[in-house]
């Protein structure tokens, strides 16, 4: 059982509930990429814990660098069969571009990309009216100039948290289990994973495609855990709404 671990996040879960889901928004024009395209994977910004009795996660930092090498050999698998020329970034150097200057980046989309996840996926009261019913969101002249330097016309963001419940925290839910058989039922939720990814146009630096998981099951430090999130997340990106329409009335 899991928990998600990001407090961003835990509104998306409020929103979508159920046993694993996942829910794309995009730029009303999105097309996925395709043809000749230069697209940057980042490198996958992850963090794994053990979800104690108390319900706090602390981070393991050998369950991270697993699930890292995990994810980046499912994203590698992944792109193979989605055309265009794709670079996986194992670390900040192997963009191409100053560390640093993806060091800012990689930290400008955690806060862009939580608050995708807060007012675009939470509740109704977080939602920003100015944005109600559009989806416009940029990393800005950073993303622009991180494109200019590196060549490439996208760049893939991955973002993903799981946690393992510790064995404090599975006795809590036992004892709790059995409260409920007597009518006193408060069960605390075990570990989870939430990622979210997204897909920004480094021509203008617009967030031009995101999509979100969250799940009770699964374990991204195997590989087939990793794969699952990857295959969840990123195989069928829909195009935007515009795209959508203007394909109906051609047929």
């Amino acid at each position: 059982m899991k928990r998600l671990g990001l407090t961003a996040l835990g509104a998306m879960a409020l929103a979508l509930g159920g046993c694993t889901t996942t829910k794309q928004v995009q730029d009303l024009g999105f097309r996925p990429p395709e043809g000749s395209y230069k697209m940057i994977v980042m490198r996958p910004d992850v963090s794994v814990g053990l979800l104690t009795a108390g319900g706090s996660v602390e981070p393991r930092q050998d369950w991270t660098d697993q699930a890292r090498t995990s994810l980046l050999a499912a994203l590698t698998t992944q792109q193979a069969g989605h055309g265009g020329a794709v670079k996986i970034a194992a670390t900040r150097e192997e963009t191409g571009a100053d560390p640093q200057l993806v060091a800012d980046l990689d930290q400008l989309h955690v806060a862009v990309g939580g608050a995708i996840v807060a007012h675009k996926y939470g509740l109704a009261t977080l939602r920003l009216p100015t944005k109600d019913g559009a989806f416009d969101w940029t990393l800005g002249e950073e993303a622009v100039s991180f494109g200019t330097r590196t060549g490439y016309d996208y760049a893939l963001f991955l973002h993903a948290s799981d946690s393992f419940a510790s064995s404090g925290r599975v006795a809590l839910q036992a004892v709790s289990l059995l409260g409920c058989a007597v009518g006193v039922c408060m069960m605390p939720h075990g570990g989870e994973q939430a990622a979210y990814a997204s897909l920004v146009d480094l021509h203008t630096g617009r967030v031009v495609w995101f999509n979100v998981l969250h799940s009770s099951v699964g374990d991204i430090r195997t590989p087939d855990g990793a794969a699952t999130m990857v295959n969840q997340l990123l195989d069928k990106m829909k195009p935007g709404k515009d795209v959508r329409s203007a394909a109906k009335q051609a047929t």
